[in-house]
């Protein structure tokens, strides 16, 4: 005859592991169905960016090409069509395959929810520009309809995301900006950015260390099969053709209005040198920006370049009374103008 006490410990052992592998929305069974479930809408998703994608850019997508862009083999991406065409998603045409206007509406929910998202990140977060493409990755396939619109609310409704991608309307409408590649343009014109491509990530990476963005005056000095010259933000930047394309612009009917007094980057200031602050650049977003207006950095506000750091960066400046430092990157997006040098008795 079994021991009872065995016998209670083995019911006890297996009431356990049915909970562990059953109990509902935590057991390791929901879970991983969860996650498969989760991992499918992603797959599905993504396929139909990349064909919308595609067809805005009058490219033909091809099986290939969709396996390339969810990282599938040929044989996954056949099955993923297979779904998409038994959900009426898309549609076979002449051997090729093309979005519905059903399709079209749930593509443009994701590039809405996405885009979003990265306005979020970039206006209410200190999250670094190079992130925000990632996490909105991830975000665009858990936002609900209904968050998605909350978040567009709250954001005041923007039209473009932080790059000058247009954000679709709930209804899928999208207004596209003018700007054409900065390599099209002709030397010597004023420019502004209007758009900045965040893929491929290579490209955008390169983008980003230059402190290139949407909004900013610009010109080009020079163009050449090899390299192009463009001054912007104070700087000269020397870009590849390849990574230049990659920016869009506009021209512009006149001469940007200088800054009065001749407004310059804060970085220029030298050690012992005086300025008042102009304004913050666009490129000042989120968090950032909100420090920057809590220690004071207002337009008028009196600065001085203290003292720099061995590395020389970052720099101390002292602002209000109180020393705050400022990276070079930092420094470089607030416009200043000089103040005359006191001169002794």
């Amino acid at each position: 005859m079994p021991d009872p006490l065995i016998a209670l410990l083995i019911a006890a052992s297996l009431a356990g592991l049915g909970l562990l592998l059953f109990l509902p929305k935590r057991g390791l069974i929901p879970r991983w169905q969860r996650g498969r479930q989760m991992t499918e809408r992603v797959l599905i998703e993504d396929a139909l960016k990349h064909i919308y994608r595609s067809e805005v850019h009058s490219h033909h997508p091809t099986l290939q090409s969709l396996a390339g862009s969810l990282n599938v083999t040929t044989n996954q991406a056949a099955s993923i069509l297979a779904v998409l065409h038994r959900r009426d998603l898309v549609i076979p045409v002449n051997g090729d395959f093309r979005l519905t206007p059903a399709g079209r509406d749930y593509a443009l929910r994701i590039i809405r929810a996405h885009r979003l998202w990265e306005e979020h990140l970039a206006e209410e977060t200190g999250y670094d520009e190079a992130e925000w493409h990632d996490q909105a990755e991830y975000y665009e396939h858990v936002l609900s309809p209904e968050e998605t619109q909350t978040l567009a609310a709250q954001l005041g409704n923007p039209i473009y995301d932080p790059h000058g991608d247009p954000i679709p309307t709930p209804t899928g409408e999208l207004k596209q900006h003018a700007g054409v590649p900065l390599t099209a343009m002709p030397v010597d014109t004023p420019l502004r950015i209007v758009h900045i491509e965040d893929e491929p990530e290579a490209i955008y990476t390169q983008l980003v260390a230059e402190g290139l963005f949407p909004g900013m005056n610009a010109r080009l000095t020079e163009i050449s099969s090899q390299r192009l010259r463009l001054w912007a933000g104070g700087d000269e930047h020397i870009l590849a053709p390849l990574v230049a394309a990659n920016i869009s612009v506009v021209a512009l009917t006149q001469e940007p209005a200088a800054k009065p007094n001749g407004g310059i980057p804060l970085s220029d200031l030298m050690t012992g040198e005086k300025a008042q602050v102009l304004g913050l650049s666009p490129g000042f977003r989120g968090a950032e920006r909100r420090r920057m207006l809590d220690l004071g950095v207002l337009p008028g506000t009196l600065i001085q370049a203290e003292m720099t750091s061995p590395s020389g960066d970052p720099t101390a400046y002292r602002v209000r009374g109180a020393l705050i430092a400022l990276r070079e990157e930092q420094a470089r997006l607030i416009q200043v103008t000089r103040l005359a040098q006191e001169t002794p008795a």
